[in-house]
């Protein structure tokens, strides 16, 4: 038995790629992930003062193309949330791009991947403030499917924890030190049985998942909560409405209360991570019948057709990666 254990660790082992050997850019390099550190005195790892990106990039076998979701799109949000954050000085949108292009074909990823770019505080200092500070930016990538469950439908929970506001942290900025109110969120949600959390504003106005941007259907309308309501402006979320209008179903962004979720006909969370995530019941009540209902499974269909560059309407989403293989 024991033999057989070892056997079946080595093979797992040897399965699972060495994330050290990807090949990533850092200080102005293409370097191994293993070769990239920062200092423990670094200030973004110190007080969380770094900005981030989650970009998805969708293997297509039959094409066997590698596709960049929105590649351009997601940059000028970083450079926006780099500005929030003091930190404006960085290469070009065309520029920034063809970094994460390059991450992308270095490492020659024949598979759904993630890219993660982030411009961070790189001076080594101990001192709370934003001014005065170097920055430095760096773009990785590595294999990952569902990041939530995009088919089955999944069950959430409203918390007890409140979206940080503009007037605290904005959360239309990607910005690393606000996670932990999505982290707490999310923990609270799971610890209590559920797979995702719906968190609320200060006003009790449903803002989003503990990390997606939420949908519900009522008498056929999609709904969405404003960007005023302490969401992220999801490039997914404005996806999710050109889908919307391609598809001819009429939506509208609008205060949501948290009752509504109970009454929805279909409710559903979206993200670059999370893809589409239909939601079978909110706090214990069934949305609808508790099944995926049709215009989520519609739209669904929809984006992980055009994310894979199979849409002829929606090939502007996507960046081939791949040239002359």
């Amino acid at each position: 038995m024991v033999t057989e254990h070892v056997s079946a660790t080595a093979a797992s082992q040897a399965t699972t790629p060495d994330q050290s050997t990807f090949v990533c850019y850092f200080q102005g390099d293409y370097v191994r992930l293993g070769e990239a550190k920062v200092s423990i005195m670094t200030h973004a790892f110190l007080y969380g003062t770094a900005v981030f990106e989650g970009i998805r990039a969708y293997w297509n076998a039959d094409e066997k193309q590698l596709y960049a979701l929105r590649i351009k799109e997601h940059i000028v949000r970083l450079r926006n949330s780099s500005r929030i954050m003091l930190m404006a000085e960085l290469p070009s949108v065309e520029e920034f791009t063809e970094i994460v292009k390059q991450v992308l074909r270095r490492n020659h990823f024949h598979e759904d991947t993630y890219v993660r770019p982030s411009v961070y505080k790189s001076t080594q200092a101990i001192g709370v403030k934003l001014h005065g500070l170097s920055h430095d930016f760096y773009v990785l990538a590595v294999p990952m499917g569902d990041y939530i469950d995009t088919k089955r439908g999944i069950s959430t929970g409203t918390v007890s924890w409140r979206r940080t506001s503009d007037i605290s942290i904005p959360s239309r900025s990607k910005i690393t030190g606000s996670y932990v109110n999505p982290a707490f969120s999310k923990t609270e949600a799971m610890l209590n049985g559920f797979d995702e959390a719906i968190v609320l504003t200060a006003d009790g106005h449903v803002s989003e998942g503990s990390a997606e941007n939420l949908f519900m259907v009522r008498d056929g309308v999609l709904i969405t909560p404003p960007v005023s309501d302490d969401i992220l402006e999801g490039i997914t979320r404005a996806g999710i409405m050109e889908i919307a209008t391609h598809l001819g179903i009429p939506f509208k962004e609008r205060h949501i209360d948290r009752t509504e979720l109970y009454i929805a006909d279909e409710v559903f969370l979206c993200g670059t991570g999370a893809q589409v995530s239909p939601v079978s019941s909110v706090d214990h009540r069934p949305v609808g019948d508790g099944r995926v209902g049709p215009i989520s499974r519609q739209i669904g269909k929809t984006y992980f057709d055009a994310v894979r560059g199979r849409l002829d309407d929606f090939r502007h989403w996507v960046t081939p990666i791949y040239t002359g293989e």
